[in-house]
């Protein structure tokens, strides 16, 4: 009785707090017999339970659309306003989200014990049978990694052959491991544009730090390194920060410049850190390679641009143009007779300084890394430069002169030296020969020769004198 009298309490609290809803359940939507529409609330409520009705049934036919006669199914549950417990939906839909049942195994699996089989006789079933071992390898690709697809299964009985499965997982193996190489090559490496998360993250602390206001886009895309313009910021004691800047980003692969290494493993500054098992350390004495040439060039007062700091593979200088446009290369701008000729003495002025004063040859020259602003010259791209008592110094000076003089001639200066003049004049050599391939002959045998000194002697004894003489191979 006391159960009876708790119901019919409850009934009569309902009915008291929501005295029509049971009446809108099973009645009409709107009637003004049986229904008190004086009220807003009881207004909302009879709208609201119909607009979910209606979109429960629009559920309903999208389900029924899309599943079709399909054995996989789709279900909307999750996503429906009403829940009843005598829901309309049919039975025999299952939420796979919401069961416990394995798609993968059998509806009665048969276990096996630890003796390692079970049955008696021709019925005996070990733990190698065919269809145990289908269903156990069907369940182990659960097991593969998250990106490679294994399709989907839910009510199949499937059962995988040892052979089928052991290629699936040799072949995500494989794909697991190709997709963390691209991944670190991706963040190890730098990308057309040079910029990757560890180098992106270098120029953030450079802003942060007040040392760069902004940094404005890429003005120049070479083999070896990128180059942005950027405004500086603030000057600090003992660094004064140009009101523009270069950043020369030295690219981290070397797919495409291959050959560095033989311009940095024969200089005895970087030959005992020199390593060709670490790409990355290669690229960071690269720019600090870059960063000493230009302190001596700026140093003995040539025309370069002026080094502000070095991070890793991250080289800032001093900007050669102004608002944001950079100066010409000389291979691009066109120059009056009387200019060239002063360009022509400037550069034979340089190449002199280089060699004597700076103890380097630049190994790249041509018209291509020379600059015109303000009426002069300008050297950049001196990564690769060397001192002249490396095992090639000779060879790259020759190159030099012959860039230099083929550029000159060709743009009518008529006081142009040719390549074996101007190669004389920048180095003090005399070297007396009728043709270019006895000339070239001559420049190996004095490489040779001091190669040969400075491995008896040591480094020191091969460098110029005070008075800017030439090296031991005038001997």
């Amino acid at each position: 009785m006391s159960e009876q009298l708790a119901k019919e309490l409850q009934l009569e609290e309902e009915n008291a707090a929501f005295p029509e809803v049971v009446a809108v359940a099973e009645g009409p939507f709107i009637t003004g017999e049986n229904i008190d529409t004086s009220s807003d609330l009881m207004l909302a409520q009879m709208l609201q339970m119909e607009f979910d009705r209606e979109y429960d049934a629009q559920l309903r036919r999208e389900e029924k659309k899309i599943n079709g006669d399909s054995k996989v199914s789709i279900s909307f549950e999750n996503y429906r306003k009403v829940h009843p417990y005598d829901s309309d939906s049919s039975e025999d839909e299952v939420d796979w989200q919401d069961t416990r049942h394995d798609p993968y195994r059998a509806d009665k699996p048969t276990t096996t014990p630890r003796k390692g089989f079970i049955g008696k006789g021709k019925d005996i079933t070990t733990k190698h049978d065919e269809v145990v071992c289908g269903r156990k390898n069907t369940a182990r690709m659960e097991n593969f990694a998250p990106e490679f697809q294994v399709g989907d299964g839910i009510g199949m009985d499937l059962k995988l052959s040892n052979q089928v499965f052991n290629a699936l997982k040799q072949h995500a193996y494989s794909e697991e491991r190709r997709s963390a190489r691209l991944h670190e090559k991706k963040e190890h490496s730098t990308a057309e544009k040079a910029v990757d998360p560890k180098t992106r993250l270098l120029l953030y602390k450079m802003v942060n730090a007040g040392m760069l206001e902004t940094i404005t886009g890429c003005i120049s895309t070479g083999k070896e390194s990128v180059v942005f313009h950027a405004y500086g910021g603030n000057a600090t004691e003992d660094k004064v920060i140009p009101p523009e800047c270069a950043i020369k980003v030295f690219k981290t692969t070397l797919n495409e410049f291959k050959n560095r290494d033989k311009y940095i493993k024969d200089d005895y500054r970087f030959k005992d850190r020199f390593s060709k098992l670490n790409p990355r350390k290669i690229i960071r004495m690269w720019a600090e390679k870059e960063m000493h040439n230009l302190t001596r060039m700026q140093n003995a007062g040539i025309p370069c641009p002026q080094v502000v700091i070095l991070k890793k593979h991250v080289l800032v200088m001093s900007f050669i143009g102004q608002d944001q446009v950079p100066a010409p290369k000389l291979k691009d701008v066109t120059l009056s007779s009387e200019d060239m000729k002063k360009a022509y003495y400037q550069i034979l002025n340089m190449m002199q300084q280089l060699y004597k004063e700076c103890n380097l040859v630049h190994a790249d020259l041509s018209e291509y890394n020379m600059l015109w602003h303000d009426g002069k010259v300008w050297l950049i791209d001196v990564s690769q430069s060397v001192e002249p008592t490396h095992p090639h110094g000779l060879e790259f000076l020759f190159r030099d002169c012959k860039n230099v003089s083929q550029f000159f001639q060709k743009g009518g200066v008529a006081e142009a030296l040719n390549e074996r003049e101007l190669f004389n004049a920048v180095s003090g050599l005399n070297i007396t020969a009728d043709n270019e391939v006895d000339f070239q002959a001559e420049i190996e045998a004095l490489e040779k020769m001091n190669e040969d000194h400075v491995q008896n002697h040591g480094k020191k004894l091969s460098m110029f004198s005070s008075d800017g003489d030439p090296p031991i191979y005038d001997e």
